[in-house]
């Protein structure tokens, strides 16, 4: 009995590893190519804030606020970038990203000679955040063991009510 299929040139043909991965990404492809995304512009201050605060979106940073430590409480200011400085050490705040409610910086101490980062996971309406720091460098240890800590931010809305007494010129 002979095996025909073989010497024929029908037998069944699989595609190896290769040919599939590339087939896949073929189709994969032209289905991106048949559906471009679409770009809406949309007016910011149209959107609620929890919205509006987007990626490079960081005027919801700008202001004073508190960093409250344990007992200590220590006053920062921010600039529509969310930079900004602060007294302890010659310190300042730089922001990498705020993505929805979720801030990411470093902090520099220029006469403690070290930095790290930080993370902060703000409210709703952005008035307070939960964060965390951390060290990246102290002097010459860009590897360092020291733990950092957490704190609280509270956004300084305080404005005077009618039963206040201004302070005194």
């Amino acid at each position: 009995m002979s095996d025909r299929g073989s010497r024929s040139g029908l037998e069944p043909r699989f595609l190896t590893g290769g040919e599939s991965a590339l087939l896949l990404a073929c189709a994969l492809l032209a289905a991106a190519c048949a559906n471009p995304a679409v770009h809406r512009d949309v007016a910011m201050d149209s959107l609620p804030p929890a919205i509006a605060a987007q990626p490079g979106d960081r005027h919801v940073l700008a202001g004073e606020w508190e960093y409250v430590d344990g007992d200590a409480i220590d006053r920062l200011t921010f600039d529509e970038e969310g930079n900004g400085h602060y007294d302890w050490k010659d310190g300042r705040f730089e922001t990498r990203t705020l993505v929805g409610h979720t801030w990411h910086g470093m902090w520099f101490q220029k006469e403690n000679d070290r930095d790290g980062g930080f993370t902060v996971e703000f409210s709703p309406d952005f008035s307070e955040g939960e964060g965390r720091w951390w060290y990246s460098r102290i002097e010459t240890n860009h590897a360092p063991t020291q733990k950092g800590g957490t704190f609280h931010l509270r956004k300084n809305t305080a404005r005077m009510n009618h039963t206040d007494t201004p302070p005194a010129p």
